[in-house]
């Protein structure tokens, strides 16, 4: 027996680059029972499948915190809280702006420090080494601390980290400082400054990244923000009470004024309205609210008063499920980032490893071969105890000019780029698409989405409303054949069996009780009708005459010649006749299918459905009669799928109900309508509300993420291969070009603002 999993939310802090996110996921896996683990370094989370029977959250909480990542479980329940998103948000949003302001003193106090030692300043105090001294142990005591710990558990943990390679780079530059300081026999220059400029630029450049970062994830707090915090409840005796939204319990009663959004999910019991459902499924026309309908949390009352129902709150409600879905999304990895992830986990080896290969190269090698950089000091420079030198001016001595390069590796190393790259695309991308109602479940079905080639429709609830209405009936009895057939379809959730109680109702006729119903997959229901000796047949008229029932003379040929589709009822033996139903075409197909053709995409449509009323169909959507299918079981939709994936990736559009098979079978599946439970779990992506002509945009947002993705790669590949090169000394002998380690921090910074900025820019058209 399989073990019972259950999906844990934790908030990881400490997290800076992409060797952080390895290293806390290979932490995850290593635990019992853990047999999933998904890291956003964006978010700092981490979506775990927990084995109830092997493993616990505290172990792997403690197993986090003895790496350096200090975490803590968040509640399913507050994904939707505006609230705790917010107590949240504030506060770390304080932690940054009191970052910025340490880091734009150490800035200030370092730029007048240099400009005292040029004489332009005239500050006696500051000029003194001392007080470089003081300020440089007060900057690493102080706000280079953090670092500092969280760099050494890093290594300890040989996970090292951009916090490991930083702090090498400003405890080096400290050190030898100090060093010079305390022996001036040693002949290195002092260089205090340069720890404080590095810090301040480090950490000037975190908080650019984090507010950076801080809206690549509005769109998800948006969506959050639609639950109000209070509702009106409606009591028993008339009085209404404005209560937390988070004490309402179902069957409880809500009154929703006008310009009040729907603080849960309801059924209508009062009123009419229209409501703004646009938020949660992107369909720009109201949807008409009236008794018996219902209602998603998160809608906007926008016309009069009505009184709902409770059904779901909490976690469970429509808003809820959606933002889950998309967080999940967010910590889902694309496959393209696979590679960047195996760099990023690796990247602070190869640089400790080349940092030190160019201290020992200028050291003992590179100024015997080109004795001229040694003679590259700025005119104002002055070594020796006693003054202070700039670490990125000159070097007159081998080994200050090998300590000022392998400083200058470690800090313009950067691998919080590459971990950076994929998921910030990812989490703007994901977080554009919900708020249009497209629900993407993961980095790698965008990554798919932009790959697909070929789409597959089905036929009934995709290309059509899913709403079709018996237009005739053909019986001896037309009365008793809709009895039989409505009461046997009354607990089915199939378009036609709409079709067949609507009819029923319509003409007023009572349903009998029935027992022993079973479903036959792509073909019909057969069960016991109270009333009736016999057992009662309801489906495809093919299936029944295979069945070795047969038609009345006076049916037997009617139904091949019927364009529409066809469902036959038989009692017993015999079939009794059949019912011509029509299904409405969606307004927007057209478009849709064109617009996809515009795209390069190759068209199919597959369908259960009789030949004539496919081809029909097929033939006013522009289908050829290769690209059509008809009276396909769902056994025969999946080979035939399997010989299109053979070709090219193919996505499988279906309405999420009947096409489970097909949709988990596709290299894409893609759920249209009002993505219900099913979808969610076959479809990679879930289109809710009925606009069909959200499928192109999605495919084209999924290509633009892609193109993103790539673009932030290549900068951030191509950003270490160009500066670590530059700041181990390449450039040195050839041009004079010298990057000091305050200057290489910023270049740092600013390549990881780069990747989250070209993230921002993503436009879903």
């Amino acid at each position: 027996m399989s073990p019972v999993l259950q999906t844990v939310v934790l908030d990881v802090e400490g997290m800076k680059c992409g060797g952080c996110v390895r290293s806390v996921e290979r932490t995850l896996l290593e635990q019992p029972g853990v047999e999933r683990a998904d890291v956003n370094l964006v978010s700092r989370a981490a979506w775990l499948d927990l084995a109830d029977s092997e493993g616990s959250v505290e172990a792997v909480l403690k197993a986090l915190a003895d790496r350096g990542f200090p975490a803590r479980e968040r509640s399913l329940e507050s994904l939707a809280s505006p609230v705790a998103a917010g107590d949240v948000k504030g506060l770390n949003w304080w932690r940054q702006w009191r970052q910025l302001m340490v880091a734009l003193v150490l800035l200030l106090l370092s730029v007048l420090g240099h400009l005292s030692e040029a004489g332009h300043l005239s500050l006696p105090v500051i000029g003194r080494l001392p007080f470089h001294a003081t300020l440089a142990t007060v900057a690493l005591i102080g706000p280079g601390r953090p670092i500092l710990v969280g760099g050494f558990k890093a290594a300890r943990a040989a996970a090292p980290s951009m916090d490991t390679l930083v702090g090498l780079g400003v405890g080096s530059a400290y050190l030898a400082s100090l060093a010079a300081l305390i022996w001036p026999s040693v002949g290195w220059p002092c260089f205090f400054n340069e720890p404080v400029m590095l810090l301040g630029f480090v950490l000037l450049g975190r908080f650019l990244e984090e507010r950076a970062r801080f809206r690549t994830g509005q769109a998800l707090q948006q969506l959050a923000q639609l639950q109000p915090d209070t509702a009106r409840l409606l009591m028993a005796d008339g009085v209404i009470r404005e209560v937390r939204v988070g004490a309402l319990r179902p069957g409880e009663h809500v009154q929703l004024l006008a310009g009040d959004r729907v603080p849960v999910d309801g059924v209508v019991t009062e009123g009419c309205s229209a409501v703004d459902v646009s938020s949660l499924t992107g369909e720009p026309l109201p949807f008409n609210a009236a008794p018996g309908k219902e209602l998603a949390s998160g809608s906007l009352n926008l016309e009069s008063t009505l009184v709902i129902e409770v059904t779901r709150v909490g976690s469970e409600t429509a808003l809820a499920r959606i933002i889950r879905l998309v967080e999940q999304a967010q910590a889902r990895r694309a496959p393209i980032q696979g590679l960047a992830d195996r760099v990023a986990g690796r990247f602070c080896y190869g640089v400790i490893a080349f940092a030190v290969a160019a201290f020992l190269f200028w050291w003992l090698i590179g100024a015997e071969l080109w004795p001229q950089v040694l003679h590259a000091s700025s005119p104002g420079m002055v070594h020796g105890h006693g003054h202070h030198a700039g670490l990125g001016s000159g070097a007159e001595t081998p080994i200050g000019l090998a300590l000022q390069l392998a400083i200058a590796v470690l800090v313009v190393a950067c691998p919080c780029a590459l971990g950076l790259a994929t998921p910030t695309v990812i989490t703007v991308a994901t977080g554009l698409a919900a708020r249009r109602g497209w629900l993407y479940r993961g980095g790698d079905v965008i990554e798919t989405a932009a790959a697909v080639k070929q789409v597959v429709f089905d036929k009934t609830g995709t290309l059509t409303l899913g709403r079709p209405l018996v237009t005739a009936v053909h019986a001896a009895d037309p009365n008793h054949l809709l009895r039989l057939a409505a009461s046997l379809e009354c607990n089915s959730r199939h378009p036609l069996a709409y079709a067949l109680l609507q009819e029923a109702q319509r003409r007023e006729i009572d349903l009998l009780p029935v027992s022993d119903v079973r479903t036959v997959a792509g073909e019909g229901l057969r069960g016991v009708v109270e009333g009736c000796d016999l057992e009662v047949c309801v489906g495809r008229p093919e299936w029944l005459t295979s069945q070795g029932l047969v038609w009345n003379a006076a049916d037997s040929s009617m139904h091949q010649e019927v364009c529409g589709t066809v469902v036959a009822v038989a009692e017993g033996t015999q079939i009794l006749g059949f019912v011509e139903i029509e299904d409405q075409l969606r307004s927007d197909v057209s478009m849709a299918l064109q617009q996809l053709r515009d795209q390069g995409m190759q068209l199919a449509m597959f369908s259960g459905d009789r030949e004539s009323a496919v081809r029909r169909l097929g033939q006013s959507l522009g289908f050829s009669e290769e690209e059509l299918g008809w009276q396909m079981r769902p056994e025969q939709k999946l080979a035939r799928l399997e010989q299109l994936r053979l070709e090219q990736p193919v996505a499988m559009v279906g309405d999420g109900i009947n096409d489970a098979p097909a949709l988990a079978a596709a290299d894409l599946g893609i759920a249209i309508g009002t993505g219900t439970q099913i979808a969610q779990d076959t479809a990679g992506m879930v289109l809710l509300g009925d606009r069909l002509d959200n499928l192109p945009d999605a495919l084209r947002l999924a290509r633009r993420t892609l193109a993103k993705v790539r673009q932030n790669l290549f900068w951030a590949f191509g950003y270490n291969l160009i500066a670590l090169p530059i700041a181990a000394g390449v450039l040195l002998p050839s041009h004079g070009l010298l990057l000091s380690p305050p200057l290489a921090a910023l270049l740092m910074a600013l390549s990881s603002i780069t990747v989250v900025v070209n993230a921002l820019a993503l436009r879903p058209a």
